[in-house]
């Protein structure tokens, strides 16, 4: 279906008011289902299980994934199987983009798990009660939830800007809704299962305890495929050698789809940062004197 947009001269010339009446007119739907029980327990499921993702890539990386556009997959499936059996009918476009925002938050509510709490906890040298933890996530969820409803009234309302992950969610759905065969979204939903399965054997084989207990040990994967060059050279950079320095490839799998759902700006925003970091300064600062030790914990990020 037509995505309905204002042009830029619209945009500078009409008021808030207009505008809203606009959206009413020509783009709400109030006869098709949206927010309710189904999408948002829908929601609140598939955002739990994937905001565990993002605990585990923001604790490798540092930086946090948005599930939005995965939630609308899976959900596309799940109910277009449901339809198939006889046991449910199909998630409208507006019920999907609802459950997908319920998703959504569920997934960043992992973010203070890899940023604030971890800093904290690393200067203090204290572990963070459990409990604690708990009413400050949602405490910290509240809050951002008030300052979203003026945000998304100046940013999206007003002004029209798009909202990036919203955005590509949104187009995602249009082409999945679209298809009437439901052919194309079957095709994704099978793509990301293959790739968790892949991950899912991979991060097994990575793990030497779990492949001994399974008495699977020569099966197992080392951590870094760089592993196999330590057996023969040191790799190093101005006297420190390259594993010290948390230079390594990884063979994560995970790590690897992590980078394909970047923007090109973010992923390239990591790069230059973290080849200034690790193969100038921090080798530079070592060898100086004025970094002591090696390691993640020692080279400041």
């Amino acid at each position: 279906m037509a995505v309905h947009e204002l042009s830029e001269k619209q945009i500078g010339n009409m008021t808030l008011l207009e505008k809203d009446t606009w959206w009413l007119r020509t783009v709400y739907r109030g006869d098709m289902p949206q927010l309710n029980l189904r999408s948002g327990l829908t929601g609140i499921f598939l955002g739990g299980i994937l905001s565990l993702t993002n605990l585990y890539i923001g604790i490798r990386t540092g930086w946090a994934l948005g599930v939005g556009v995965t939630a609308v997959i899976l959900s596309y499936a799940l109910f277009r199987v449901f339809s198939i059996l006889k046991i449910g009918r199909e998630m409208s476009i507006l019920e999907n983009s609802a459950m997908q925002s319920v998703a959504t938050s569920a997934g960043y509510m992992m973010a203070p798990l890899v940023a604030s709490i971890p800093a904290y906890m690393i200067v203090t040298g204290e572990v963070i009660p459990m409990w604690q933890t708990l009413i400050w996530i949602c405490l910290l969820s509240l809050l951002g939830v008030l300052f979203a409803f003026p945000m998304k009234k100046r940013f999206i309302n007003d002004e029209q800007l798009p909202f990036p992950e919203g955005r590509a969610a949104g187009i995602v759905l249009d082409q999945l809704h679209s298809d009437l065969s439901g052919q194309e979204g079957f095709f994704r939903a099978k793509l990301l299962m293959a790739g968790m399965a892949l991950s899912s054997m991979t991060e097994m084989m990575r793990s030497q305890p779990l492949m001994n207990t399974l008495r699977l040990g020569f099966l197992s994967l080392p951590d870094h495929w760089d592993d196999f060059i330590y057996r023969f050279a040191t790799p190093h950079l101005m006297g420190t050698p390259l594993r010290d320095l948390t230079i390594q490839v990884d063979s994560s799998v995970v790590l690897l789809g992590s980078g394909g759902l970047m923007s090109k700006k973010s992923g390239i925003s990591l790069l230059v940062g973290a080849f200034l970091n690790y193969f100038i300064l921090a080798p530079w600062l070592i060898s100086a004197g004025i970094i002591h030790g090696t390691g993640f914990k020692n080279i400041p990020q």
